[in-house]
Order: C-alpha cells, then sequence, then structure tokens
C-alpha cells in the first residue's frame, strides 16, 4: 500500500473513531433536562445480569419477583412512623428495571439510581454501609453536604422516621422495600445533578445498613407524589411534571428518556384523570374502566376495577413491577376470553399461563385497555413475550399471586415499553402517546 493508500486508510479510521465516541449511546448528557433511562442489563447500565440463556429467561427471573413487590405496594399507606429491623446482608439485586446517571454533591459523584413511580424519598448507599454494594456516596468528599435534625419539616415527610420525644438529634429513618427487604437511613442534604439541571439542597437518605435482596445498589430515585419526592424538592423547576419512555428489555444497546418539567413533553396526547388516594399518597391512581380482548368487551363487574380510598383497590400505573397484574377475578376473565380466540393448547411458562404454539401468533387478538376518556391498545410486542426459543408465544400478563392480598391492578412496565407516559400532577393527568423509546 503506498503513502496516499495508507494515509486515506488512517483518516478513515479516525474518521470512524470519532464518529463512534460523537454518537456514543451511553455518553452522560450535556445540555437539556432528559435523562436516560437505561435497562438495568443494558449496555451502559454497570449491573451484571445473571446468567441466562436470553434476555426473555432474564424477563421471567424478574418477573418473579413481582409478587414481592405487589406486597410492597399492597403495604403502602400515608406515612408511619413504625421501626423495620434492619441486619447487615449480602446484597444482590432484584428489584428495579431501568435506572437513571444522576450526579450527588460537589463534586458530583456518579450514580446510577432506580426509577421508581411508586415511591417518595430518594436514598443512596452511603461510605461505610452494611451489606451495601461497593458503590457508594461518600458523604465526606462533598462539600456541599447538609445533615438534618429531628426538628426539620422534612424529618417527619419520610416514612419510618425515627426520633426522640424531646431534644433534637440526626434524623434517622427506617424503611422496608420490594417485600422483602429494609434499610436504615440517615437523611441528609445535597446537590443532585440530573443532566444540565443542578438541584441544590436535596433531601435523600443516607443508607448506613441494609438486608434482603431487593435494595438497589446504587440507590432509589423515588418519582412520587408526596412532599420529600424529586418533584415536589423541584417545585417550580419541574411544575410537577414529567414523563418516561421506557425501552424494551431485549434493546440491549438503547436506552428510553425520562422528560423533567413541561418542556419537550407532547404537544398533542391523549390524557385520563389522575386520582389521589389519600391513603396511599404516593401512588399513581388512573380509573380503568374496561378491557377488551379484540373486539370484545370483557364482562368485568365494574366493582372489580372500582377506585376505593378506603381500601386502596383500583388501577396504578407503576415503573418498578414487571406484567401487568391484575386481581384475579379479572385476570381470569380477560385470559379466558383471550384462549377463546387463540388455538391451543396452552401451558406454562415462569410467572406466564397462557402460552401457545408461535405459529398461531396471527390469531393473537389486541389487548385494549380503557380508561376514562382514553382506550390504549397495547402493541402486540407488549401484549406478548417469546420463549428463548421462540416457538412459544406467552400471553404477558398475570393475576395478583394469591398469596398478597392485593385489591390493586397494576399496569406494568412491560406493557408500557414504547410508549411516553406523561404525568402531570398540577392538573391531575396522565398522558399516553406510542412512541419508539430506543
Amino acid at each position: 500500500m503506498d503513502f496516499t493508500h495508507s494515509a486515506a486508510a488512517f483518516f478513515l479510521l479516525a474518521l470512524l473513531f470519532s464518529t463512534a465516541k460523537a454518537i456514543d449511546p451511553c455518553a452522560a448528557q450535556s445540555d437539556g433536562s432528559d435523562l436516560s433511562v437505561i435497562p438495568i442489563y443494558g449496555k451502559c447500565s454497570p449491573f451484571v445480569p445473571p446468567k441466562q440463556d436470553s434476555w426473555v429467561d432474564t424477563v421471567i427471573t424478574m418477573a418473579s419477583k413481582d409478587p414481592e413487590r405487589l406486597k410492597y405496594l399492597s403495604t403502602l399507606a400515608a406515612q408511619k412512623t413504625t421501626s423495620v429491623p434492619i441486619a447487615p446482608g449480602q446484597q444482590v439485586l432484584h428489584t428495579g428495571n431501568y435506572v437513571v446517571r444522576v450526579k450527588l454533591g460537589t463534586p458530583g459523584q456518579q450514580m446510577f439510581m432506580v426509577l421508581d413511580t411508586s415511591n417518595d424519598a430518594a436514598w443512596v448507599p452511603c461510605s461505610g454501609c452494611a451489606g451495601c454494594s461497593s458503590t457508594t456516596f461518600s458523604p465526606n468528599a462533598s462539600t456541599t453536604l447538609g445533615s438534618l435534625d429531628c426538628s426539620g419539616a422534612q424529618c417527619s415527610q419520610v416514612r419510618g422516621f425515627s426520633c426522640p420525644a424531646t431534644g433534637s438529634s440526626t434524623c434517622l429513618f427506617n424503611q422496608s422495600y420490594g417485600g422483602d427487604s429494609s434499610l436504615s437511613a440517615t437523611l441528609v442534604q445535597d446537590a443532585i445533578t440530573l443532566a444540565a439541571d443542578v438541584i441544590p439542597g436535596f433531601t435523600f437518605g443516607c443508607i448506613n445498613a441494609v438486608s434482603g435482596g431487593s435494595i438497589p445498589p446504587q440507590g432509589l430515585l423515588g418519582l412520587g407524589r408526596g412532599p420529600i419526592s424529586l418533584l415536589s424538592q423541584a417545585g417550580p423547576i419541574y411544575s410537577g411534571v414529567f414523563s418516561y419512555c421506557l425501552p424494551s428489555f431485549k434493546n440491549y444497546y438503547f436506552s428510553g428518556s425520562l422528560k423533567l418539567g413541561p418542556t419537550g413533553q407532547p404537544k398533542s396526547i391523549r390524557t385520563t384523570p389522575l386520582l389521589r388516594n389519600p391513603h396511599r399518597p404516593s401512588l399513581y391512581y388512573v380509573n380503568l374502566t374496561g378491557v377488551s380482548v379484540g373486539r370484545i368487551r370483557v364482562p368485568i363487574p365494574p366493582e372489580q376495577l372500582i377506585f376505593d380510598p378506603n381500601t386502596g383497590a383500583g388501577t396504578i400505573i407503576d415503573s418498578g413491577t414487571v406484567i401487568t397484574r391484575f386481581v384475579q377475578p379479572v385476570y381470569l376473565a380477560i385470559r379466558d376470553e383471550f384462549r377463546k380466540q387463540v388455538n391451543g393448547p396452552f401451558s406454562s411458562l415462569g410467572a406466564f399461563d397462557t402460552c401457545f404454539a408461535a405459529t398461531n401468533e396471527a390469531e393473537a387478538p389486541a389487548i385494549t385497555l380503557h380508561f376514562s376518556g382514553l382506550s390504549l391498545v397495547l402493541p402486540m410486542e407488549n401484549s406478548l413475550i417469546h420463549s428463548s426459543s421462540g416457538s412459544l408465544a406467552c400471553l404477558s400478563m398475570a393475576a395478583a399471586p394469591n398469596n398478597v392480598n392485593s385489591v390493586l391492578n397494576v399496569i406494568a412496565n412491560l406493557q408500557q415499553q414504547n410508549l411516553r407516559i406523561m404525568f402531570d400532577t398540577i392538573n391531575s393527568r396522565v398522558g399516553i402517546a406510542r412512541e419508539l423509546c430506543n
């Protein structure tokens, strides 16, 4: 090869390298209020997936933890001061399906925090935490860290706070999470950086000890509706509005997005009222009025879908549950109508009890969720999941487990993928629009 060709080849390689760097999907954002939403086991996540044969097996494993998640959601209520016992234990990630990259403190320390719409508080493992992962936030390295004592209003706003009857002391709290885990933390304040936005004096928990297998290794970012959530603390910065677009679990190389604030939200989006339960103030309730399978409106007694603040019954949208779960009579009615319209025989695969030969997939009817003022026809990729071999297709929903005293229907993240879900807490509405999140 002569010098001219060698130079040209070198230039081409340099151009390809620089272009690859320029479009690095895992690069941190430099401007705007959009954060990447990263599948917990995606390329841009620091977490290593369990050893599975395929992404389907990984989803099945994650979905097997849903019962504990539902138990946790069912026990959420107004703020309590009950203590949760803490015992150090080795941590393994069992819940938390999507993470966002944030920075805490000054200078900023990068953490990949789990996105959770059904939790208010934010918390991260801190240096010296018993039972936590190796990646922790170092309070001593931040020049803007502030402590909070029991006299602060924020202390009484966090679930599970512990303070003496008299005198002043550091604000401590204990919480359960995911149904089988607990944490002990100290309430502190520091700057949080979300893409280009810096929120000073953000209140969060500095975890001292964990037990169980469901505490997210690098912390949790609560996007619930309570007074200590990110939305409430940000105040006019985000005006009580956020949206996310969750990428498919099977798209290893791609991330979705979390848009904070009204800027950049879809101009034209169908909405349904956002309901508020004073006994479960963190949860995003919506009014599910019915379900259709194909052209058939499934006969579901209204009392099985009705929103009841006293019992907690109704339907919520949740980012932390993997597959949509209906109370058992509702699910059985949907499943039975689905089976009528598809050729069997049917078998089970993990949490999925309606699996059939993929060669019959063309017969599979669309599932439509009817909300007040809005009907959502689920794309087939949100209704069916395939076995790793591809020979089976399964209805990707399930009943709330028998051992969970749950009255909740939960619209989960597998059914939300490749949709823009917008929450407007000021105007009490939820918007849904189709969007390719990858």
